[in-house]
């Protein structure tokens, strides 16, 4: 018996994520317009991206993604589809049954990476979605709070980076 709601074992709506081509500016529309508040983020080098995930009042959080580099597929997704709305991210209680379940009912997913520890994923084809790339996530991290670990000027300054699914401040001397 799957545990969570549905037939996936859901646990939650985590975020939802936009592509943008400027991170600083989309940060003062839902940071400083709309009151969001930083929580975490970061560049991810295999992805070629930096995000900032901020949780915006009545607790909503939000990812903003911005390529690192022109030949980032985050790049290519904002040349062919302009910014905006990029994925969901939903997050279950166990990823292989969620996994079967969904094959079973007929859904194609892409990017599946069951090898790292704490952060377990799949996703949605777009067409499978009825549009939208939808990301299913087993987690053991709590996401719901902020980090004290370093600040939203760090990760606009490329002074942090994500690594086994975690955001850490860069040493001085390391990549």
């Amino acid at each position: 018996m799957v545990s969570g709601f549905g037939s996936i074992g859901l646990r939650q709506i985590d975020h939802f994520a936009i592509a943008v081509r400027d991170l600083e500016a989309a940060y003062r529309l839902f940071g400083a317009t709309f009151g969001g508040t930083f929580m975490t983020g970061g560049d991810d080098a295999e992805r070629d991206i930096r995000t900032v995930q901020l949780n915006v009042p009545p607790g909503i959080r939000i990812e903003l993604m911005q390529p690192l580099s022109t030949d980032s597929y985050l790049a290519h997704f904002i040349e062919r589809h302009g910014e905006g709305f990029h994925h969901m991210t939903f997050f279950v209680e166990q990823l292989e049954p969620a996994i079967k379940s969904l094959v079973e009912e007929g859904y194609e997913l892409v990017d599946t990476k069951l090898d790292r520890v704490g952060w377990r994923e799949t996703y949605l084809r777009p067409a499978s979605g009825f549009g939208t790339l939808i990301q299913v996530v087993e987690t053991t991290t709590d996401w719901g709070q902020p980090t004290s670990a370093f600040d939203l000027d760090d990760v606009f300054a490329g002074r942090v980076y994500w690594t086994a699914g975690v955001a850490r401040l860069r040493q001085a001397g390391t990549g």
